[in-house]
Order: C-alpha cells, then structure tokens, then sequence
C-alpha cells in the first residue's frame, strides 16, 4: 500500500492525476476511511477541472476527520470557484469555530466575505487576528484592500505602510500604496513609491505610465515624457501605443 501511495504522489507531482487518481482509488479499496487518501482523490478531480467530484471527496474526508486544514481550504476554494459563496462561508465559519487557533481559515474567511462584499464581517475578522498579531502581514494588507474599496484612502495607507514596514522587496505593494496616496490626493507620496516599485523592478512597466501621467498632472512636462518613453519600450498593444505617442506629441 505504501508504495501506491508513493507511486500515486509521484505521478500527481508530475501531472499525470488520471495515474494518480487510479492508483489512489486502487489504495481506497483496502483502506475505506483514510481522510487523507480520499482528500487526495478530491484534489485530482480538482485538477482534472471535475469540481462537483472534488468537492464530493473533500466532503467524504472532512466527514472523517474535520480538522483536515487543507481539505477545508482546497474544498473552500472549489465553492469559490463554482460560486458557491454562501456554502464557502458556511464551511470556513464552522472550521473557524472548531479550530480557532489556525489563523489561515480566519484569512481565508475575511476573503471570501469580500468576495461577496460583506467588507464589515471580513474587517471584523481581521481585526481579530491583529488583535493577536498586529504585525500580521496578510491581514494587513487584506484590511488595506478592503479600507481602499470603501474609499478609506486615510486607513489603507496605513495598513499599507504595515506591510512594507516588514516587507519592502515587492514592488507592488509600492505600487499599491501608490495608487491610495493618490486616491488621498498626495501625489508626490504616490510618486515615491511609484519610484521605488521601479528600483525593485525596472520592468515593472504599469509604474511607468502612472509616473508619465501623474508628472503631466504636475505640469512637469519633461519628466512626463521621459517616462512615457520608457513605457513604449515595453510589449504594448497598438492602441496603448498610439495613445501614448499621441500624449507625447501634444507635450512637445
């Protein structure tokens, strides 16, 4: 039995699931009630695009043991996808409630009501998860997401800024941030990070163009035009293109 499994690992690993699932389904018979190998059955339908079968599986496992965390979050993550919202929510409450000690179903939780624009009931579960680790990077960035959609600029900077405080290699997180600095009408703030997105990537090329159109806004026409050059060096459509050229030509 050990080495199907094996065996069945290392074809799932390969992507051939129709091996694996075969050789799992073949383990199943001799051991009827392995949480883990029925979950790994769901997973291969999962990856075979047979959602209504994966999520069957991932039922049959949790109802042998509920405390499977990846099983919930691999059979929340299929309702989502099948816009199920409402069983999503139901299975990550109730796996909340069972085990409230693992944080990632909190998270998990906070955005699948965001998903379905319930932004108070997900800012209350973030919240409880700062309560316990204010420097939660996720629940930060998440809260700034959510602050940003309610047009909170003020709060989503802030929870921004958390995030880069212990994560400052990601230039869109910069990039983000950007975007809320100047949504609050703070354009040299928004030009900054702009800037340091680019330091981080020098391909990042959407920065590019937010730079040449918040210097044209500033009536810093030189600086606008360099940088819109520079974003014509990317892979553009002929329409972005054309636009770009034209902005460049009315500035010179």
């Amino acid at each position: 039995m050990e080495n199907k499994i094996k065996e069945a690992l290392e074809y799932f690993n390969k992507k051939d699931y129709n091996k694996a699932l075969n050789l799992f389904n073949e383990v199943l018979k001799d051991d009827k009630n392995n949480p883990n190998i029925i979950s790994n059955i769901g997973l291969c339908y999962a990856n075979l695009n047979d959602d209504d079968k994966a999520q069957e599986f991932y039922l049959k496992a949790l109802n042998i043991d509920n405390k499977m965390v990846q099983t919930i979050i691999n059979l929340s993550d299929s309702y989502v996808k099948t816009n199920k919202i409402l069983e999503a929510i139901d299975l990550l409450q109730t796996a909340v409630y069972n085990l409230p000690e693992v944080s990632v179903l909190k998270h998990y939780l906070s955005r699948v009501y965001s998903i379905d624009k319930r932004y108070e009931e997900a800012s209350f579960v973030l919240n409880e998860i700062l309560d316990e680790n204010p420097k939660d990077i996720d629940a930060n960035w998440d809260l700034g997401v959510i602050s940003f959609e309610q047009g909170d600029y003020q709060s989503a900077i802030s929870f921004f800024e958390n995030v880069i405080a212990q994560k400052d290699d990601n230039p869109a997180i910069f990039y983000k941030t950007a975007l809320a600095y100047e949504a609050n009408d703070e354009i040299d703030k928004a030009i900054s990070y702009l800037l340091r997105a680019i330091v981080l990537n020098e391909n990042f090329e959407i920065a590019y163009k937010k730079l040449g159109i918040f210097f044209m806004a500033k009536g810093d026409k030189r600086s606008a035009i360099d940088y819109f050059e520079d974003y014509l060096n990317f892979d553009l459509s002929d329409d972005e293109k054309k636009q770009v050229e034209v902005l460049i030509k009315k500035m010179k």
